[in-house]
């Protein structure tokens, strides 16, 4: 299994589905956060945990996560408290390399996860169809909950196939089932917060992940 770009989205190996064996489709899942060195690092790291304990690394493969920042830190290395956020859940630092969201960035993501909906403003600002595809994180959970997995795919069909169908789904629900309050939908900063806070966000990152991946990979959380 090889990286489609050192340091950053995990997937099959190259785009082209060259990778012998696993399939030729994928899906990119962005997380969007500001300097892309705290909260879309926690999210993008603490995703590729998830989806490892659920399915293993072989069969993950169509599935390609990565994030960006709006003001992204180019080059940066993640926050040494992100890092220790990750170190809790047994989650892997390594590599990460900070970077500022580009249009391609957008244009390549199936699935744009953001901690606020400023920034989620901000990705569908740039256009490229974005719209449908772009939730805050917290928002994508709400409405992921809502789906009845028996609509999916199953995972016979493919992770790729699965995601694609969630992210339909959770787009036709939006305007039904609204956030119960305007902070509802949002992921605090901890930028510059002492590990305290830093641990408290990255607990509610994690619960926002657990049913996303579930709904996708139909697996759920070991116990």
């Amino acid at each position: 299994m090889t990286a489609p770009d050192a340091g950053r989205g995990i997937g099959n190996g190259d785009d082209t589905g060259t990778f012998t064996g696993l399939p030729r489709d994928t899906f990119r899942i962005l997380h969007v956060s500001t300097g892309n060195v705290c909260r879309s690092p926690i999210t993008e790291r603490l995703t590729r945990h998830a989806l490892a304990d659920r399915l293993g690394d072989p069969l993950w493969g169509g599935l390609i996560v990565e994030s960006a920042g709006t003001w992204g830190h180019e080059g940066a290395p993640m926050e040494a408290n992100a890092e220790a956020v990750l170190a809790d859940f047994g989650a892997d630092a390594s590599g990460f390399v900070g970077r500022e969201l580009l249009d391609d960035h957008v244009i390549r993501a199936d699935l744009v996860l953001t901690a606020t909906r400023d920034h989620r403003a901000q990705v569908i600002s740039m256009g490229h169809s974005a719209g449908l595809r772009t939730f805050t994180l917290k928002e994508f959970t709400r409405l992921v909950k809502a789906i009845d997995p028996a609509t999916l795919p199953p995972l016979e069909d493919g992770v790729v196939a699965r995601a694609r169908a969630l992210v339909r789904a959770a787009a036709a629900l939006r305007g039904w089932l609204l956030a119960p309050t305007v902070e509802a939908d949002e992921v605090y900063d901890p930028y510059g917060a002492p590990l305290t806070f830093f641990r408290s966000v990255g607990d509610e990152i994690q619960q926002a992940i657990d049913p996303v991946v579930t709904a996708l990979t139909g697996v759920p959380a070991r116990t």
